[in-house]
């Protein structure tokens, strides 16, 4: 059983085996074994009770044909035949009832499996990796999973006991006549091994060209003002048409692949031969007219089993698909962990780099390179430097959102990888440019990190953020749900909920990036004193191109291509740093 390192986990209910998709399913699958064993309690009972009936069927037949017909046993057929009709039924219930049951609760925790791996992904995973791709892992493949045990196993279980049911109750009439079903059963499996095999490739391909179909659909929603003002409308409508054809493409091969199904053919033939045989017996006085009609009713039962075959094992290549492409994003490899055991004392704000250099998983080019500063607890500190300087590379090192490749980042002299990643956090508040709201209320927003604080708490937060004027204007007030990505909030009024957010956290550790960019002049001046206040004892890391803003630091770093070109206060750079004064005279 392989063990998988996270950033975040949560204890599942047993432990699952992710070393293939067959065991990973299988190791989930295992635990459902009350609904097993309600689906092969009637699989099996409701494919014995049809051997009966056909057999009892031919029972009837020769009582009717005796001369005097036997009327007591054909009325006593008929019973036979009418109770077993309602027990079948009764069994075919339960087995749907338990295999519906069986997958419901499939999906529901794969699909809690599936979302609590990505949550305990790194940054660098999620930077990496597609958001439609990963949308059609957790939805259409997580319900491919569901469909893989109800229709799929439902149906795959119940034919193969119906393959057996003749071969066990042929040798009634004659022992020959078993030899027909085993001959045809052999010919299914060697047939059905062929077709598994072809299949397998195909349903991956399906599973993959519908992932990129849902990939490119996310990508132009989500940039759908870029595309609309770039007039690209017709441009993203080929390239979607391009990603829908291959998917058709795809299922055309997998709908070509599954009409070659050989076992078709099989059950013509056995249907014939075991025919003939039968008639032949009957032509040597060996069989009854209406043994020749119970042993052709059995044959008649390799029927469900053969046209189940032909998309009830589609359905289950498709759910192994599917798991595949799970079990692939939750097995990539994740750097970070939560490190329980480690370091997690309260946090007083020391911050030290040593050393430090970094690079992005994938990339070549070096972000920061040889990176070393002190900052005292409670200090506040500009960074300050050109686009890509490494400015935001270098605060995210500080809450693990991303880990150094050498050298150390240090809090309170800790290693930052030594510490508990909760305790880490739950120290640092971080306040990026883009700003991201969820789709809930103002006051659920503001409380997003401390759920359940008193209104009275995320109203005095909002008022140092500047927020509670604005937030009064909405009818709902601190009620008001914004649109997804707080789209229905200006950018000033979104950074405001976010320094909110911030601010009712109590971090230790206070990171800024570019924050208050989108806020006018006039609000500005607000928040500036706002932030002043609340980086009192704490301390505040603030990367900005605003000199209102830089002048009193208590210390600035000028980065300059991943490097610190120099570190001082803002009189000191001024006389001493050409790559400070720079910055200002651009």
């Amino acid at each position: 059983m392989t063990e998988t390192v996270n950033e975040f986990s949560l204890p599942l209910p047993y432990q699952t085996d992710r070393r293939g998709p067959v065991r990973w399913v299988a190791s989930h699958a295992i635990h459902k074994w009350p609904f097993w064993l309600i689906l092969i309690t009637g699989a099996v009972g409701n494919a014995w009770m049809l051997g009966i009936i056909q057999m009892q069927i031919g029972t009837a037949f020769n009582a009717v044909l005796a001369v005097p017909a036997n009327l007591q046993q054909v009325l006593q057929s008929a019973l036979i035949i009418g109770a077993l009709a309602v027990s079948r039924a009764v069994l075919q219930f339960g087995r749907g009832y338990g295999a519906e049951l069986l997958a419901q609760h499939m999906e529901r925790d794969v699909r809690n499996e599936l979302y609590i791996s990505l949550l305990g992904k790194n940054m660098t995973f999620h930077s990496l990796q597609p958001v439609g791709d990963v949308m059609a892992r957790a939805t259409n493949d997580v319900r491919e999973v569901n469909f893989m045990f109800s229709p799929g196993f439902n149906m795959v279980l119940g034919s193969v006991i119906f393959l057996f049911m003749p071969i066990i109750m042929a040798p009634r009439y004659h022992p020959s006549l078993v030899i027909t079903p085993l001959i045809f059963l052999g010919g299914y499996i060697l047939a059905l091994a062929e077709y598994l095999n072809s299949l397998a490739p195909m349903t991956d391909r399906v599973r993959g060209a519908f992932g990129r179909l849902n990939s490119r659909l996310t990508e132009a929603l989500e940039g759908i003002e870029t595309v609309k003002g770039a007039s690209q409308e017709k441009a993203e409508e080929l390239r979607f048409k391009a990603n829908a054809d291959e998917y058709r493409d795809a299922a055309v091969a997998q709908g070509d692949t599954e009409a070659r199904f050989l076992p078709m053919l099989l059950l013509a033939f056995a249907l014939a031969g075991g025919l003939l045989h039968a008639i032949f017996l009957y032509s040597q006085k060996i069989l009854t007219v209406g043994d020749v009609v119970g042993y052709f009713g059995l044959l008649l039962m390799l029927d469900f089993p053969t046209f189940t075959s032909l998309w009830a094992y589609s359905q289950i290549s498709l759910g192994l698909a599917g798991a595949r492409r799970i079990l692939s994003l939750m097995n990539k490899e994740n750097k970070l962990d939560q490190n329980l055991a480690g370091y997690a004392l309260p946090m007083q704000g020391d911050v030290e780099f040593r050393e430090v250099d970094f690079t992005y998983d994938g990339g070549s080019d070096s972000m920061l390179e040889n990176v070393s500063f002190k900052v005292k607890s409670g200090q506040t500190v500009a960074v300050v430097g050109q686009t890509g300087a490494g400015k935001t590379s270098l605060v995210k090192l500080i809450n693990r959102t991303y880990d150094v490749n050498r050298g150390q980042v240090l809090v309170d002299g800790i290693d930052v990888r030594e510490w508990n990643l909760e305790a880490l956090r739950k120290g640092i508040s971080i306040i990026e440019q883009d700003i991201f709201l969820f789709s809930r209320s103002l006051g659920e927003n503001i409380a997003f990190g401390r759920p359940g604080t008193p209104k009275e708490e995320i109203e005095q937060a909002a008022k140092s953020a500047q927020a509670d004027d604005f937030i009064h204007t909405f009818q709902d007030g601190y009620e008001t749900v914004v649109g997804e990505r707080g789209v229905t909030l200006s950018g000033g009024q979104r950074q405001r909920v976010a320094l909110a957010r911030a601010f009712l956290t109590d971090p230790r550790i206070l990171v800024l990036d570019d924050s208050t960019s989108a806020i006018d002049s006039a609000t500005e001046d607000k928040i500036q004193r706002a932030i002043f206040a609340a980086s009192k004892g704490r301390t505040t890391f603030i990367i900005t191109h605003r000199l209102s803003q830089i002048r009193w630091a208590d210390l600035i770093i000028v980065m300059r291509k991943g490097r610190i070109a120099a570190v001082g206060t803002h009189d000191e750079l001024l006389k001493t740093s050409d790559a400070y004064r720079r910055i200002f005279s651009e």
